[in-house]
């Protein structure tokens, strides 16, 4: 499915006054092979251990974007094309990493939507550290378990509900 960011912003303007829709800073690159993704928003905190990316993914994600807050990390990646293939197998939506990726060519040809900081070929460490369902904050906005984002070509964007 498409979704388009400025008609979705243009429709509910009125809705960023009061908070309940917000606009993510431009930080984030595109790697994944599905330009526009929606769903609800599920997150995980985790610095530099990709483990509890691999548990989440893992998980049936029909519907879900996975938010990963790594801190903004560019020392190590927290997802490669093992761990794409394996949400895009399991129904997740896209995932979005403050932090890395590695594999970014491979993940550009799978069917799920990837938004990043950048690439670093170095895998992270593996101690099963990591907060699932916490808030998050980066970008310059909150990513609140439960809510939905919408990602495109132009951006990403959070709101409190599905907007149709």
């Amino acid at each position: 499915m498409s979704y388009q960011t400025a008609d979705l912003l243009d429709a509910h303007e009125a809705r960023l006054a009061d908070g309940s829709l917000r606009v993510a800073t431009p930080l984030l690159q595109r790697f994944g092979g599905r330009e526009s993704f929606a769903g609800r928003i599920s997150t995980l905190r985790s610095f530099e251990d990709n483990s509890k990316v691999r548990e989440a993914l893992a998980e049936p994600g029909t519907g879900r974007v996975l938010v990963v807050d790594g801190a903004a990390s560019l020392r190590c990646a927290l997802l490669g094309d093992q761990l794409a293939e394996l949400a895009q197998r399991n129904g997740w939506e896209g995932i979005v990493i403050n932090g890395c990726i590695r594999d970014s060519a491979v993940i550009a040809t799978i069917d799920i939507g990837v938004r990043a900081l950048a690439t670093h070929p170095l895998k992270s460490v593996k101690r099963g550290l990591g907060e699932r369902e916490v808030p998050l904050a980066f970008a310059g906005i909150a990513f609140l378990p439960g809510e939905w984002l919408c990602a495109d070509a132009d951006g990403i964007i959070v709101c409190r509900d599905a907007l149709a």
